[in-house]
């Protein structure tokens, strides 16, 4: 399975910017899948979360309200629709697929993992 991210790019403070993350292979319907971002000099860390069937979709704290993830099986895409952007959001952002345990929110939950996409917000 490969993932493959896209969408990022330079955006002002309160812009908005859509993520999208394309998974090739044919079991991408069964796979939770998941986008976290590393800033400069931190650790990566989780952003958004959606199960096989969307009956689970969580998000971290920060994103909350501002960040809405989606999926599309037909397409074998997750998205990542971001809103009210703030320079703290500045990160590479990466997608993640089939998660190997129920928690979701840790960088070794993921089998699968995408190259990442830089998102720059400007103040």
């Amino acid at each position: 399975v490969q993932l493959q991210a896209s969408g990022g790019g330079l955006v002002q403070t309160g812009g908005s910017l859509r993520l999208s993350c394309k998974a090739s292979g044919r079991d991408f319907s069964t796979y939770t899948m998941a986008w976290f971002r590393q800033a400069p000099g931190k650790e990566r860390n989780f952003v958004a979360l959606i199960t096989w069937n969307s009956s689970r979709i969580d998000y971290a704290d920060s994103v909350k309200g501002r960040f809405t993830i989606s999926r599309d099986d037909a397409k074998n895409t997750v998205d990542l629709q971001m809103n009210y952007l703030k320079p703290e959001d500045t990160a590479v952002y990466f997608c993640a697929g089939q998660a190997l345990d129920s928690d979701g929110k840790k960088t070794s939950s993921y089998k699968y993992w995408g190259q990442g996409t830089l998102v720059t917000v400007s103040s």
